[in-house]
């Protein structure tokens, strides 16, 4: 079979979807409407399957604010001007201060071939290990707790393990939203196997709770007190594999010493959790050998994050449960290509091939085998003190590539302050305009998703192509070209001559295997000297795959390791203190993702439909904390650090913890006034892995005194002077929500700036202070807002639909105002499906209806049948209305409103 095409005219790609790293396949097909994308049931990681976020692909395809042209200041540039510039500003660097004053910082974003030339220019020619990630940000303590147990940074098992395990244990991780598809195939095999259970360890009750049978909602940053508490448990009760433990590891006496020190009592102090729960969850994990623990970001950003890791993993060393069907620790990473990155050495205290710097024989074969004049001979800048180095004037030259750390990183706005000071700051991006883009001094305009040509590796350690569909447009340029130009102009054009990914693909390959024999665990020698039309026509394949044939599985199912005896390591691990909080600050800052957005929204903020799911920043907050401040529903909250303070829309739910506070991180100064929250984030560390703890800061909350509220529909962005906004995405134009401290004297003046139109149809009762105002032109709605001295009680999902839409008469135009449809037209209420755009009003009304159950609301509405990222959401709604039905039997109940305050976001969520 092509694994590209099927047909000469590429009306049928596949590819592979550049979000989360599930690495599902995809198939992009050109129709007449555009381009449309699918699920690939060929591919193993997803068979078929798709999340809201790779659905919507095709609608993020577009050029709208590209960056489509180099630039040096503000002004267009040629390209050999644009790299002659950064070459220039590099060398001069290097030549005056050494090459440690320049640095890389990179993104899983990036395709292995990009990484690669990168990792190759800056640690073998440049001679520096200054390139880092922006996997630092997500997964550095999953390496570095595997190399502490392993001798490697190897995940042992694959999906396969989540069909075949008894008992799956998710630690830290909201698997229904941040890996939907993997979520899916969890959920479809517990209902094949109802006996299998799942169990939720999270400080949070999100949408993957739905699944669990039992949910541990334990403190922040105490897992590993859980987790040594369930070591000492198991070695207690005799469920020890002492074959294994004998002949495969060491350190275990230390480990158990360790964990021995805290009894149940203990771990329920230290943790928060009922004594029962925690004795249930130890029986559970004691009594099924076929246990797999998965985890994620809750586990990795955290000061102690290499410790949880290696408190998980000792766990399953104990009781030899590793490297076998349904049964070991899993790492589920963040992004596309943060595996591909940890190959070929992206973090910068890594070679490429899971080589060490800090091995002279593995420096040996790195520069040998590039022929470079050079090596890097000790460890570069992790993230975080890459970005202190620039304030201490150690950084002369900094080259970002397909990331926006002005946002992502912690202390970001000192982040900020460091991308202003460098002396030189160039950027890779595909937009125009992002938080880090406007303080470069060169922008380089690179290939988006659907232009770039390549491979990317999954959490499974599944290679897969990424293969183009889309020309490159105006002069973007792939990543590994724009790197391989710079390294040509500082005068290593030889070894950077590459006529495409094919070629940088095969060099990569056969380094891995030289002098390797087995001795590390990455190896794809097997696919070196691919012809270009084989590396075209590559199909999904697991590492490694040595020059013998022999082709990957599970690791360590032999008892093999890849430390200097072979033996895997226990490692003895303490809780952290629990560190009182200053009365200042009494609230646990938690940050993290939301179901239908993707970092900085540079590629789902384009599709409406995954705006509409939530369309600006928010605050999860418990009802006692909410009552405590005199927070009501939809109100606007103010959360301070001692870094900065954001300003966002409350979500009241029980679903929270009392005491902490969840924030997305998705919003920039592009998409909301004051929405960064990396802002708030102290730029602690992990020791180990200098991974960011992202997952427990102390803040403060309170209610912002909003004087009026606004919602406002246009035709294209604008410049707004309030406090508060926030934008999303229509399809044909953009809505805002607005609030400000101050009165607001002229209602209509300010409705006749923003909707740009002399003569307006509404009404300003200042008394009141509601006022609603639409702009017609030519009889179509071409702009709206609505004021009000309370959160703006308009139906978003119905007054959105309407941007564009003819108004027959005066009369229509007077009922749109009302700010919610007539009989005729049912408020569908705000999104709960991304993929068919149906609302909570379209699911409570079919619930009333008698459509009890998600698999009958599916059939009826469509909502869940596709991703089914919005299931759990749907359940809990379900309940909601049949709780309230069964509290009203003896009288007539109204239909719930789901749309009282503000649908951008749902009180489903």
């Amino acid at each position: 079979m092509d694994a590209r095409s099927d047909s000469a005219l590429a009306k049928r790609v596949r590819t592979t979807c550049p979000y989360c790293g599930v690495g599902c396949g995809i198939i992009a097909r050109r129709t007449e409407a555009g381009w449309r994308v699918s699920g690939d049931h060929a591919h193993p990681a997803n068979r078929g399957l798709v999340c809201s976020k790779g659905a919507a692909l095709a609608e993020t395809i577009g050029l709208e604010d590209r960056l489509l042209y180099p630039e040096i200041g503000d002004k267009r540039v040629s390209w050999d001007a644009a790299i002659c510039a950064v070459a220039g500003a590099f060398s001069d660097a290097i030549t005056e201060y050494g090459p440690d004053s320049v640095a890389f910082y990179v993104s899983g974003q990036l395709l292995t071939e990009d990484y690669y030339v990168a990792n190759k220019l800056m640690k073998g020619f440049i001679g520096s290990a200054n390139i880092d990630t922006n996997s630092r940000l997500c997964m550095a303590s999953s390496v570095a707790g595997h190399k502490r147990a392993f001798g490697s940074d190897t995940v042992p098992g694959l999906y396969a393990d989540f069909e075949e395990a008894d008992l799956v244990v998710l630690v830290g991780s909201n698997l229904a939203w941040c890996h939907p598809v993997l979520f899916q195939r969890l959920s479809a095999a517990k209902a094949e196997r109802p006996d299998m259970r799942v169990v939720l360890v999270d400080p949070r009750r999100t949408a993957t709770a739905e699944i669990a049978d039992l949910h541990l909602a334990l403190k922040a940053d105490s897992d590993v007190a859980l987790f040594n508490g369930l070591l000492c448990h198991l070695a207690e009760k005799g469920v020890v594999d002492h074959r294994f433990v004998a002949a495969h590891t060491r350190g275990v006496e230390a480990a158990l010493l360790e964990a021995g020190q805290s009894g149940l009592a203990d771990v329920a102090r230290d943790t928060g959790l009922a004594a029962d729960e925690i004795a249930e969850f130890y029986g559970w994990v004691a009594r099924t050998k076929r246990t797999l623990t998965i985890y994620s970001q809750g586990v990795n950003q955290s000061a102690v994050g290499t410790d949880k890791v290696n408190a998980i993993i000792n766990t399953h060393l104990l009781t030899g449960r590793i490297g076998k069907p349904g049964r070991g620790p899993f790492s589920v990473t963040g992004q596309p290509n943060a595996m591909g990155g940890r190959e070929v050495g992206g973090l910068s205290n890594m070679l490429a091939c899971h080589m060490e710097i800090a091995n002279p024989e593995h420096r040996r074969i790195a520069q040998d085998f590039w022929n470079a004049p050079t090596i890097a001979s000790r460890p570069g800048l992790k993230a975080v003190d890459l970005f202190e180095a620039i304030h201490e004037g150690q950084i002369k030259a900094l080259w970002v590539m397909a990331t926006n750390p002005a946002d992502s990183m912690p202390d970001a706005y000192r982040v900020e302050e460091a991308l202003r000071q460098v002396p030189f700051l160039a950027v890779s991006d595909v937009v125009s305009d992002t938080d880090t883009l406007r303080h470069a001094h060169v922008r380089l305009p690179a290939a988006g998703w659907a232009e770039k040509d390549g491979t990317v590796t999954n959490s499974e350690r599944c290679i897969s192509r990424q293969r183009s569909f889309l020309p490159l447009p105006g002069e973007a340029r792939p990543d590994w070209r724009i790197i391989c130009d710079v390294a040509a102009r500082m005068g290593w054009e030889d070894a950077f001559s590459f006529a495409g990914p094919h070629e940088i693909f095969d060099e990569y390959a056969r380094m891995s295997g030289v002098e390797n024999a087995g001795s590390r665990d990455f190896d794809i020698s097997g696919l070196a000297a691919l012809s270009e039309d084989e590396y075209d026509c590559l199909g999904p394949v697991h590492w490694p795959i040595p020059a013998d044939g022999r082709q990957g599985g599970r690791f360590f199912a032999d008892g093999r390791f890849f430390t200097e005896d072979r033996k895997a390591c226990f490692i003895a691990v303490r809780p952290p203190k629990d560190t009182k909080r200053a009365p200042r600050f009494p609230f646990v800052l938690n940050t993290g993702r939301v179901r239908d957005h993707w970092h900085t929204m540079t590629r789902t903020g384009r599709a409406p439909r995954l705006a509409a799911h939530m369309a600006e920043p928010f605050a999860e907050l418990h009802p006692a904390d909410a009552e405590t401040l005199g927070i009501g529903p939809a109100d606007l909250v103010e959360i301070t650090a001692p870094r900065g303070q954001v300003l966002v829309r409350a979500l009241i739910t029980d679903r929270q913890k009392p005491g902490a506070v969840f924030v997305p991180f998705h919003w920039t100064d592009q998409t909301a006034s004051k929405g960064r929250i990396d802002t708030l984030v102290a730029p602690l560390v992990d020791p180990v892995s200098g991974q960011p703890a992202l997952k427990n800061n102390a803040v403060a909350v309170r209610r912002f005194a909003a004087h009026w509220f606004g919602f406002a529909i246009l035709g294209a962005p604008t410049s707004l002077d309030c406090a508060y906004w926030a934008q999303s995405t229509l399809k044909n134009g953009v809505a805002y929500e607005l609030a400000d401290s101050r009165p607001l004297k002229d209602p209509t003046g300010f409705a006749s700036s923003l909707l740009k139109r002399a003569e307006l149809v509404g009404y300003a009762d200042t008394a009141r202070r509601h006022s609603r105002f639409a702009a017609i032109e030519n009889g179509r709605l071409t702009g709206a807002l609505f004021l009000s001295p309370e959160p703006v009680a308009v139906s978003r999902s119905w007054a959105t639909s309407l941007l564009g839409r003819s108004f027959g008469s005066a009369q229509e135009a007077a009922a749109f105002l009302a700010g919610r449809p007539g009989g005729a037209r049912p408020d569908p209420g705000p999104t709960i499906c991304a993929c068919f755009a149906v609302g909570a009003n379209d699911i409570t009304r079919a619930v009333t209806r008698g459509h009890c159950t998600v698999g009958s609301v599916g059939e009826t509405l469509g909502a869940g049948t596709n991703c089914g990222s919005c299931r759990a959401e749907i359940s809990r709604l379900i309940t909601s209305v049949t709780d309230t039905t069964a509290g009203n039997r003896l009288g007539k109940t109204e239909e719930p409103d789901h749309d009282r305050h503000t649908k951008a976001v749902p009180e489903t969520v």
